[in-house]
């Protein structure tokens, strides 16, 4: 068994993470932090710089087995944190708020776990993504070369859950995070004199239509397979000046749905739509893409893992319905490797994650080594706990 001193290690690196915040893309002193860590314990192999940020650090036990993939994110958010105890961010308006301190912790004690155990089998990489908050630091490391050659048999990443009792295990086959999307979308007429608007071309009936055809198109119900949601987060149309008939204009789109394919129909759909309203109107139009986060798709033999796992050390489990409605880039390596991702819940009485308040619960550190352990353990028997 461990002994205390691990965990309250851990829980200072957890703290340490947690007053040092960077943006996404921006992780170089927190990636640092991670390889300077890793580097005392001796693995076979620490790629920097994957993606831009990222890390790969990677342990081989010299004994034939699976090769583990396990992920954690290097992000934060640029929010500014309310909270006042000693471990509050350093740094004005960023902060983690969304446990990716923990997350990452949570991989730095499985590493000290390999380091110090002969028990396990195969090679465990274990990956600290960057840019996880915009959708951009998965694919990013997906197009590095080395990690293109990489041969992993089983990828495995977890996400605390405010809103859950503390510590329980939720797992789910199939669909677990949809795919997120958002859509830009600009029209171009000409402007005129307001006392004269027929002389011009006027886009505002046209994003009129556009949100109406945004509307027509949502299956807003969870437990719907089929389900699909487009929400409105910008508009704008013209200029404050009450003298010209606005000529321009455009209005932004959050796109989810539970899978790949429902997502392509679903952008099929819009753009056919918005070329046909803007047709009508002789406007002109251009679309572009930002933040966008592929589905995360849980393999059931890994959740099987999980379950097994969340067993072996007694955590209560929980099998959701329906999946999560919030984007997580994951998902871009549910579509490489075989994967699954599970939650651990962060209490019923936390706050939201995104919430300035939010705070990573230090409990969730050992929770989720024990876990990761018993994954890597459940591939090969005797069982052995830590």
């Amino acid at each position: 068994m461990l002994s205390n001193q691990f965990w309250i290690e851990l829980q200072q690196v957890r703290r340490y993470i947690h007053a040092r915040p960077e943006l996404s893309g921006q992780e170089k002193a927190t990636a640092e932090y991670v390889c300077q860590q890793v580097r005392t314990l001796a693995p076979t192999k620490l790629w920097e710089k994957v993606g831009g940020t990222g890390v790969i650090a990677t342990f081989d036990s010299g004994e034939k087995g699976p090769h583990f993939l396990f992920r954690a994110e290097l992000d934060a958010l640029p929010i500014q944190e309310s909270n006042n105890f000693s471990h509050r961010s350093l740094h004005a308006g960023i902060s983690h708020k969304c446990g990716h301190d923990g997350h990452t912790t949570v991989l730095l004690g499985l590493a000290r776990l390999l380091h110090q155990r002969q028990d396990w089998k195969g090679k465990v990489s274990l990956l600290f993504q960057p840019a996880e908050e915009t959708g951009a630091g998965a694919l990013a490391m997906l197009k590095d070369p080395r990690i293109q050659e990489m041969q992993v048999d089983a990828a495995y990443a977890f996400h605390n859950l405010p809103g859950y009792p503390l510590g329980q295990i939720v797992i789910k086959s199939g669909a677990f995070t949809p795919a997120v999307q958002s859509i830009l979308l600009k029209l171009q007429g000409h402007t005129a004199h307001a006392a004269e608007p027929e002389n011009g071309l006027n886009p505002a009936l046209a994003l009129a239509e556009v949100l109406q055809l945004a509307k027509s198109l949502e299956l807003p119900k969870p437990d719907d397979h089929a389900f699909r949601l487009l929400t409105p987060v910008f508009m704008e149309l013209g200029e404050k000046a009450y003298g010209v008939s606005a000529g321009e204009g455009e209005v932004h789109f959050t796109l989810r749905a539970w899978t790949k394919e429902s997502m392509d129909t679903l952008v099929q759909e819009l753009l056919s739509g918005v070329e046909m309203i803007c047709g009508s109107h002789h406007l002109r139009w251009e679309h572009s893409w930002t933040d966008s986060f592929r589905a995360n798709f849980n393999q059931a033999d890994l959740v099987a893992k999980i379950r097994a796992s969340a067993e072996e050390s007694h955590f209560a489990i929980h099998e959701m319905e329906q999946p999560l409605k919030w984007g997580e880039d994951f998902g871009a390596f549910t579509e490489i490797f075989p994967a699954a991702m599970f939650g651990i819940g962060a209490g019923e009485e936390s706050p939201a994650l995104h919430h300035e308040d939010y705070d990573f619960p230090d409990e969730l550190i050992e929770v989720g080594v024990r876990m990761f352990w018993g994954i890597i353990k459940g591939y090969s028997k005797p069982y052995t706990n830590v």
